[in-house]
């Protein structure tokens, strides 16, 4: 009888378990702002040790598909900005205003792999992950931080334009936040990885600290948020090349 409950049990857990697709929806589908306007930090590290420290300003709304963010500092950076505009069924606008060269970069999809301003964190880092671009399995659970979490692997489907053959996720349990994901190369390379630490904020729980470390060239980006505004009625109208001139005040 012993036996034949155990077997029940296991069946169950089988029957109830979640697929890494399953997950990866309830990471989707998760509460967010409108709209964010934040101050950032963003701080290099090379592997020598020596760092670079820049400040920018960031406005995005619809979950990060629309954004605009300017570098305020320091001087020899200052003025250049970044635009970038995400369509579901097209191409991702991206631009770069460079002020030096009274320029604007268009950031095409052959060139998502670059570094954005000389960071660990390329283009196509940048943009959101959709989820029909990609398949998912369940790896297990697996503590991070001391926080239960799912393990889970996404892989690039063929279609899909990347520069990584697949990731894998640290999906907390409870609120199925990302805490880290690790980026692998074309050759199955572990090239980086991404952790990210979160603050509530007016209902929501938003990043506050992301940090990315290339493994294959010891070179590391910490981004920390400051001075937070969420829900604030940001206008389509920001997202133009026009603006990408004009500083906030």
């Amino acid at each position: 009888m012993k036996k034949h409950i155990s077997i029940y049990i296991i069946l169950l857990s089988y029957l109830f378990a979640q697929s890494g697709l399953e997950i990866m929806q309830k990471v989707d589908d998760r509460n967010a702002p409108k709209d964010m306007k934040v101050n950032l930090t963003m701080e290099l590290t090379n592997k020598k040790g020596k760092t670079r420290s820049s400040t920018l300003r960031s406005v995005s709304k619809d979950e990060s598909k629309k954004q605009i963010i300017w570098f305020l500092a320091p001087a020899d950076d200052k003025g250049v900005a970044f635009l970038k505009i995400e369509h579901e069924n097209d191409d991702d606008e991206m631009r770069l205003w460079l002020p030096a060269f009274n320029k604007v970069r268009r950031i095409s999809s052959n060139q998502k792999s670059d570094s954005f301003m000389g960071s660990d964190m390329s283009y196509e880092d940048m943009t959101s992950k959709e989820l029909n671009e990609y398949t998912y399995e369940l790896l297990g659970e697996e503590k991070f931080d001391d926080v239960d979490c799912y393990k889970v692997l996404s892989i690039p489907k063929p279609e899909t334009e990347s520069s990584y053959s697949k990731f894998i996720g640290w999906i907390t349990k409870d609120e199925y936040l990302a805490l880290k994901e690790e980026s692998y190369d074309k050759n199955d390379r572990l090239v980086k990885v991404r952790t990210i630490k979160y603050v509530e904020q007016k209902g929501y729980i938003v990043p506050e600290e992301i940090f990315v470390k290339n493994v294959q060239n010891n070179h590391s980006t910490l981004l920390t948020f400051d001075q937070m505004e969420l829900d604030t009625n940001v206008k389509n109208d920001l997202y133009q090349e026009k603006n990408l001139k004009r500083l906030p005040r």
